[in-house]
């Protein structure tokens, strides 16, 4: 067995990361100095301190077969990677979001997890997911 195969039959809950949360509340206490009515800073602020409790009680957990997300120690969603089509994360480099696709439905997901694994363990699991459309039979 290979070290690569062995890694995706074993659990993996990532690490939280406030960076997201951080950023948008800083630009919300930025967003006071200006001359604008306090109530928009009130609402980035107020939704980048949110986004920090859902750090610390949220947790993605990578399973052989699925991605699950935790809050408090209760299964909130559990999605099953044969299902995903596509994913992607944006603006890695700074606090992202992570997209991705299933046969049901998109999602979007505020990455509030350390990046650098999040991307690893998607690649171990579910690939690049490019894999080529199938076409429907056409009958002449």
């Amino acid at each position: 067995m290979s070290p690569q195969s062995s890694l995706s039959e074993t659990s993996v809950s990532l690490k939280p990361s406030p960076r997201l949360a951080l950023l948008i509340t800083a630009l919300g206490i930025g967003l006071f100095a200006l001359p604008i009515p306090p109530w928009p800073s009130a609402c980035v602020s107020g939704f980048g301190l949110f986004l920090l409790i859902q750090t610390y009680t949220l947790k993605i957990e990578f399973t052989k077969n699925d991605l699950v997300v935790w809050q408090l120690n209760k299964e909130i969603r559990r999605f099953p990677f044969e299902k995903w089509l596509a994913w992607r994360i944006f603006f890695p480099e700074m606090p992202g979001i992570l997209y991705f696709r299933e046969e049901a439905s998109p999602h979007l997901l505020p990455v509030l997890f350390d990046p650098s694994t999040l991307q690893e363990q998607l690649r171990l699991r579910v690939g690049t997911l490019e894999r080529p459309k199938t076409t429907p039979l056409t009958t002449s």
